[in-house]
């Protein structure tokens, strides 16, 4: 699954999201790839026609090679990518 919140000044604010079923199986892909995440902005971008602003964790689809082709083949899209995360132990201390 995969979603985003899409707001617009002096719209409502909507929640859309995509599904999605793999086929189970060792070697099989079990998350959402580029292109599906992209079919999801695009399919947003139509509904909203509007410029999208996307915030993105450091999932590895998004940092992808193939992701940043893709939106940078867009004129609308601007990408924010957050800080990577610090991985912490049970008790507060950094993991070795």
């Amino acid at each position: 699954m995969a979603g985003l919140i899409a707001m617009r000044p002096g719209s409502r604010t909507r929640l859309c999201h995509r599904l999605r079923t793999h086929p189970v199986g060792k070697g099989k892909r079990r998350s959402m790839g580029e292109r599906d995440v992209i079919a999801l902005i695009d399919g947003v971008h139509q509904l909203v026609k509007a410029p999208i602003v996307l915030v993105w964790n450091r999932l590895n689809t998004h940092v992808s090679h193939a992701m940043r082709e893709l939106t940078a083949e867009r004129e609308w899209p601007t990408v924010f990518l957050l800080p990577a995360l610090k991985r912490s132990g049970a008790d507060g201390g950094s993991i070795p």
